[in-house]
């Protein structure tokens, strides 16, 4: 995947054409994967630009501080170095703006083409508890199938509270343990029952089933959203 430099704007030739050159490779490259709809990493990659722009145009952000920075001294009594940026000129702070509000606008467009097809994959996933929910549901299993296929994947899943600035986050960690072979007998309650032989320091997971009706991209598409939906039904 084509990623574009968090300091793109300020990196090398700092030019309108040049760089909107670049933006408009990168954007396609993010056009194509939603075409093949995926979205991850690739629409928080677009956001994160989107609210760095965002904040430049707002003033909450200095152009000045995305520039790299020339060493210019020691201060060996406080441990420090010195730094100055490199580029003060006013004509290329004015080129620097005009290249923010053009990729301004064009992030947003992006980001709402793929906040389409997110809305699209949610509205045709299922996502409920495989038999009863336990109390504690912050660790336990993910299986997901897809209407087309027999396979089931088999993912753990564990959650926990994060403290930054002050403000708690609540992330989640899926990793893939086993592939199943979905048929007659071999249901989504077995499925549940193996692992928990296997798995023995979970004796009573909670297990949800994440089925999408059309054939997706697992990495890319279904386990983000599928992540999301987790964090909703656990927080």
């Amino acid at each position: 995947m084509k990623t574009l430099p968090k300091n793109w704007m300020t990196e090398g030739l700092i030019d309108f054409e040049y760089k909107k050159y670049q933006l408009l490779a990168y954007l396609k490259e993010a056009n194509k994967e939603f075409k093949n709809i995926k979205l991850y990493p690739m629409l928080s990659d677009l956001i994160d630009h989107h609210r760095v722009a965002n904040e430049i145009k707002s003033g909450k952000l200095e152009l000045s501080k995305l520039f790299p920075k020339q060493l210019d001294s020691i201060d060996f009594k406080q441990f420090s170095l010195n730094y100055s940026n490199k580029i003060k000129e006013d004509s290329l702070m004015e080129e620097l703006g005009k290249i923010n509000d053009f990729a301004l606008s064009r992030f947003a467009s992006q980001i709402e083409d793929g906040m389409a097809i997110y809305d699209f994959v949610e509205e045709q996933i299922e996502f409920d508890p495989v038999g009863i929910l336990p109390i504690y549901n912050r660790e336990g299993f993910i299986l997901l199938s897809q209407e087309c296929s027999s396979d089931i994947y088999a993912f753990r899943y564990k959650s926990d509270l994060l403290q930054y600035a002050g403000e708690k986050f609540r992330s989640v960690a899926v990793w893939m343990i086993r592939h199943f072979t979905k048929s007659i007998t071999n249901t989504f309650e077995r499925i549940k029952m193996e692992l928990v032989k296997e798995i023995k320091e979970l004796p009573n997971p909670a297990t949800w089933r994440l089925h999408s009706l059309q054939n997706l991209p697992i990495e890319q598409t279904l386990i983000p959203i599928g992540k999301r939906l987790l964090l909703k039904a656990v927080s």
